[in-house]
């Protein structure tokens, strides 16, 4: 693609700072929620954008992340339980100078969201979609959600879930999606390079968001979070970098030569021409695949956060107002009056 489709978005006439950002609503999340650090990188970094804040838009579906157009100064909805993606589809193709964001929760887009997620995905359309992953129902009051790990204790679950969960970026990248990352809520740089780097991708681009629900699942990322723990846990992925961590940077990523699985050993002499390095611009999606894979979700440890895959693909919008064009090109604009009172009509009598 030579010119990025922000280009296409109005810039604002003025420069623009987080204040800018911030509506006049009271912010209305449970004291110590993590969507407050959320809220605040994307006020904090939605400036740099430089584009008009009337050409942006949030759309939402239920859930306590779904309250995240209220708290921006910009256009947005909060619409219905997991259709965010389907309404974001419709105004993303129709209205292509609007950059446009979906903020949805794990059981609103991976419960009955989840059909419209994945087609969202492969169709690759220009939205930008932050999942925030709790692992849990936090606005129902905690029942367990399809990112809960098996045996979770919960109000709906009290002798433990039995349901295996979903992997959000196994499954965005399994939907063939060209932009999958994960990042944690408390990580503000992180967090922040993430979404500059989803805001300048085009096309659908996934962000799986580490959320802690202080309240109904409260330390469920405390190995990705506490500053010991997350030296041996955390794996940060960096394009065209060795793929090693811990804190004497003395683990990496290599690939099973008799399996193709990808595994976490101690670098030793031996072994360290064979650690992975990372390439998210790969077309083929198997490695970055593989890599999701390595996350446990029972103790979270050798976690890869960061971009797993970017690559381009030809853009849904893109592609329709080609259509489009080359169908006024062809035969003329449409006359809508004549279509509806044309030769395929029926006249009921009653």
């Amino acid at each position: 693609m030579s010119e990025s489709l922000l280009n296409l978005v109005p810039k604002a006439e003025a420069v623009q700072t987080m204040k800018d950002f911030k509506s006049d609503q009271e912010v209305r999340w449970c004291p110590g929620c993590g969507d407050y650090a959320v809220l605040a990188a994307v006020q904090g970094f939605m400036p740099e954008l430089g584009l008009a804040k009337e050409n942006i838009v949030f759309v939402s579906g239920i859930g306590c992340s779904s309250r995240f157009p209220y708290y921006m100064n910009t256009y947005g909805m909060h619409s219905i339980h997991g259709r965010a993606p389907a309404i974001a589809t419709g105004l993303a193709t129709s209205r292509r100078d609007l950059s446009v964001w979906v903020v949805t929760g794990d059981g609103d887009a991976l419960s009955i969201g989840g059909n419209h997620l994945i087609h969202a995905l492969r169709r690759n359309v220009n939205l930008k979609i932050l999942l925030f992953n709790n692992r849990i129902y936090g606005l129902t009051k905690g029942q367990y959600s399809p990112t809960s790990e098996v045996g979770k204790i919960t109000k709906s679950t009290p002798m433990g879930s039995l349901d295996a969960p979903f992997n959000p970026v196994s499954l965005a990248i399994g939907a063939e999606a060209t932009f999958v990352a994960r990042t944690v809520d408390s990580d503000r740089k992180h967090l922040t390079e993430v979404l500059r780097r989803a805001a300048e991708h085009d096309g659908t681009a996934l962000v799986e968001i580490y959320q802690n629900c202080n309240i109904f699942n409260d330390g469920a990322f405390e190995a990705l979070k506490d500053k010991d723990q997350a030296k041996e846990a955390v794996i940060r992925l960096e394009h065209g970098q060795p793929i090693r961590f811990g804190a004497k940077n003395d683990k990496g990523v290599v690939r099973d030569p008799a399996t193709g699985d990808l595994q976490v050993v101690t670098v030793t002499p031996d072994n360290e021409d064979r650690i992975l390095v990372h390439d998210a611009h790969t077309p083929s999606p198997t490695t970055a695949f593989a890599l999701s894979r390595l996350a446990d979700p029972d103790t979270l440890h050798h976690t890869p956060i960061g971009v797993f895959r970017s690559v381009e693909r030809p853009v849904y919008d893109t592609l329709m107002a080609d259509q489009l064009d080359h169908a006024v090109e062809q035969h003329g604009k449409s006359d809508l009056t004549a279509l509806l009172t044309g030769n395929d009509t029926w006249s009921v009598a009653g």
